[in-house]
């Protein structure tokens, strides 16, 4: 598939993401405005932090490591080698998920069964949960290497809407089931799930077989996508196991990085189960622009590198057309990301209050609330910059830089949960989201410098796109004091005139912002008009 045809696929996917992401925490952000107010924070605390936590464990050093290895682009990959290497993840997952719930079930503290009954049978659901959706994990790669955009919208879409709804529905009924609603709720979820899935390639195979396609999908039957002996070949490819175990090894640190805060309140007891449920909330809150936004962009920059550039080669050994391409996405991504990142900081600060207030009431609003929410958006921007470019580098490592980045890995991995640990003991959760910037910050360091190596020996210059324009960035100072202002005078008064006044300045200076990126960021708009034109003509 050429480079731009590649690149307008991901650009779909990124959008259809996109809304998945809204949609998925949409109907998570309703979830929790329902059931916190028939539920205790401490069993909120046991499911949203101590039994998600096990489940994203397992799935994690389960799958991310296959993932990004069998998505690496090779010319001589057979995919048969593929299908055969993705089902080890079904053992690997059993055996991940039976260790880790002896730990959540015999190591950790045991919540009160006065305050939250059942938790066993929490942690065995949420544990047989993650196995189940890893049945479907070859499909899915399947489907990610060969754009199937549309399918991984409806399965996650539909597998999350069916955990709220059965979630909502259960604790409303039935509240004094506690942990058993949540328990079934997952478990259907991904029940939901892997039925899509096998559904729908089950359908896709057979339709194809009988129209005879002539695509290059290289799997003919239901049976190809089980894993068989390949005549003439071993059973997998001996490059892509090395490099799955590179990746395992640091996609272990890197899950320590990314839920390194929910570790420390499990493992370290900084918190108790009700604070634990208090901070998932805002941090959910805080965490909507990050995951309906900049995941999607980092997932689909990861896939569109990948497929384009050859892993382990220079630049100046890369196809000129290539290189091009891939310098001006990655200059154009790095300029969206740090944009909408900024825009969170500017106009989360002003109004984390009343976000907080509205979504619920003094119990959110009152206290450390605010304060964490707006330095959480400190975060967002570093998290999105983060995303793109650690992106770019893991698409183009060799083997043995990904094994180097490991060890620096497991440094960033000590310390930050040695920050989290100190500065949550001395300011509480606070402190979490200070060692999360950190620790990012250090993060993007490593990024930008691999980077500029990367292109160094070459006219591309993909970084200087990360400093917006002058005028952008005098619209956001000026919007920051402006809003600001806005909120100590009218929102702080607690009345609705005050905080619908508060609200159309901060509309006011978003449309200035707005009209300010639009004319001064041409390359930026450009591209993404390129972008938009193509798929109107595709479609």
């Amino acid at each position: 598939m050429k480079a731009s045809n590649i690149l307008a696929s991901t650009a779909r996917a990124t959008s259809y993401n996109m809304l998945l992401q809204v949609t998925i925490r949409v109907m998570t952000f309703v979830l929790n405005a329902v059931v916190l107010r028939y539920i205790s924070r401490d069993l909120l605390g046991v499911v949203n932090v101590r039994l998600t936590l096990l489940y994203s464990t397992v799935l994690f050093l389960t799958k991310e490591a296959f993932q990004k290895a069998c998505l690496s682009r090779r010319d001589s990959q057979d995919w048969r080698q593929v299908i055969n290497l993705m089902w080890c993840t079904f053992p690997l997952g059993v055996l991940i998920s039976t260790l880790l719930s002896m730990v959540w079930l015999y190591l950790l503290e045991t919540p009160d069964p006065s305050i939250v009954a059942s938790y066993g049978v929490g942690v065995v659901a949420f544990a047989v949960s993650g196995c189940l959706e890893i049945l479907a994990e070859p499909l899915f790669v399947t489907g990610q290497a060969f754009l199937f955009i549309k399918l991984k919208v409806l399965s996650l879409g539909l597998s999350q809407a069916v955990k709220c709804v059965v979630a909502v529905v259960l604790v409303l009924a039935l509240p004094h089931w506690g942990i058993y609603s949540f328990a079934l709720a997952q478990l259907l979820s991904s029940l939901t799930y892997v039925a899509i899935y096998y559904a729908y390639f089950t359908r896709y195979v057979t339709s194809r077989a009988k129209n005879d396609d002539g695509d290059n999908f290289p799997l003919m039957s239901v049976s190809d996508f089980f894993p068989h002996a390949i005549p003439g070949k071993a059973l997998f490819d001996v490059h892509v196991v090395h490099l799955t175990w590179s990746f395992f090894k640091q996609s272990f640190l890197k899950q320590i990085l990314t839920e390194g805060e929910r570790y420390v309140m499990t493992f370290l007891d900084v918190l108790s189960f009700a604070d634990q449920g208090v901070y998932d909330v805002i941090n959910n809150l805080g965490s909507l622009v990050a995951r309906f936004i900049f995941l999607p962009i980092e997932e689909n920059g990861y896939l569109f590198f990948s497929q384009t550039l050859n892993r382990a080669k220079p630049a100046k050994e890369q196809a000129q057309d290539c290189i091009q391409l891939s310098s001006r996405v990655l200059g154009v991504l790095v300029k969206i990301v740090t944009l909408i990142g900024c825009t969170v900081v500017v106009f989360g600060y002003a109004n984390s209050y009343l976000a907080l207030h509205i979504y619920g009431g003094q119990s959110l609003s009152t206290g450390t609330g605010p304060t964490l929410l707006r330095w959480y958006c400190v975060y967002v921007l570093l998290l999105a910059v983060n995303g793109v470019t650690e992106g770019f580098v893991f698409a183009t490592m060799s083997k043995e830089q990904v094994d180097r980045y490991n060890q620096k890995m497991l440094v960033l991995s000590v310390l930050f949960l040695t920050t989290s640990w100190f500065l949550t003991t001395q300011i509480g959760s606070v402190g979490f989201i200070l060692a999360n910037c950190f620790n990012m910050a250090l993060r993007i360091t490593h990024s930008i410098i691999f980077i500029w190596k990367y292109f160094e020996n070459t006219s591309y210059t993909p970084l200087a796109e990360i400093i917006p324009s002058g005028p952008v960035i005098a619209t956001l100072a000026v919007s920051f004091i402006i809003t600001s202002i806005s909120e100590r005078q009218w929102v702080m008064q607690g009345n609705l005139l005050g905080n619908l006044l508060h609200i159309g300045v901060n509309g006011i200076c978003l449309l200035a912002v707005l009209g300010t990126v639009f004319f001064t960021e041409k390359n930026m708009v450009q591209v993404i008009r390129d972008q938009l034109l193509h798929k109107h003509h595709t479609e």
